[in-house]
């Protein structure tokens, strides 16, 4: 009947995964929950002409009657100034939600214009909710650390989040550095009882982490699905899972 479309910026990404958790913890039936890092925000504001707070901001939508997320979204609203964060800024017109939400809705393309001319690489991983703020704030000090170029954004509702690596291909260090943080990456998540990826999938690149993730009875499982299926192998050969 009715949807609300709100951002609000937080002081820190720590803040705003803590707005997250509690969220959820809370049962607000939040539709949709968004994390954009400093450095996402800072690329759509020159992508998108906008004039956000250059910090984390959260893009949260409710959805239900009127007076129901009129509720949710005050609810919501309490969370967020117990963090620090705010204005919280909401609106259930379509074309205010619109622009409310132009930051998120042009986020991949916004993201590629930090370093015109680099390669865009995109992982993801996914962990506990209880874990998301300790895994962020985490993988923006190996980012750092490693001197890499990789805004963040997440459906952090799920505790999935993802990394844009920006990266030239032709700086061989670089994408040493690059593959790097990628494997720590998915080390951190696992180590969080996560997974090393939320959406991305596993494909070639992340199957050397499922033993961990699963270990040696379910990784047997799956390939003996994958021969009965397709006892040729010419399904996708040569991901997710090796057969013998």
């Amino acid at each position: 009947e009715s949807i609300a479309s709100g951002v609000c910026p937080f002081p820190s990404v720590d803040a705003a995964c803590q707005a997250t958790i509690l969220t959820i913890q809370s049962g607000i039936p939040v539709a949709r929950i968004e994390l954009l890092d400093a450095l996402q925000i800072k690329a759509s504001n020159v992508y998108s002409r906008l004039t956000l707070p250059e910090v984390p901001t959260l893009f949260v939508e409710f959805h239900g009657t009127e007076a129901g997320v009129a509720e949710q979204s005050e609810r919501f609203s309490d969370i967020v100034a117990d963090l620090g964060g705010g204005p919280f800024e909401w609106a259930t017109k379509a074309e205010d939600r619109s622009r409310l939400w132009q930051a998120r809705h042009d986020g991949y393309l916004a993201a590629r214009r930090l370093r015109p001319g680099a390669s865009a690489f995109a992982t993801d991983v996914c962990v506990p909710i209880s874990r998301l703020a300790e895994c962020v704030t985490a993988t923006q000090r190996e980012v750092a650390a490693l001197n890499l170029v990789a805004p963040i954004l997440g459906h952090v509702g799920d505790g999935n989040f993802h990394l844009s690596l920006l990266v030239d291909l032709d700086d061989a260090d670089e994408v040493r550095r690059a593959t790097l943080l990628m494997e720590r990456l998915a080390e951190l998540a696992l180590s969080m009882d996560g997974t090393c990826t939320g959406e991305h999938g596993v494909g070639q690149g992340k199957m050397k982490y499922l033993l961990a993730e699963h270990g040696v009875p379910a990784l047997s499982v799956m390939a003996a699905i994958k021969r009965a299926l397709d006892p040729q192998n010419i399904m996708n050969p040569g991901k997710i899972v090796t057969l013998d």
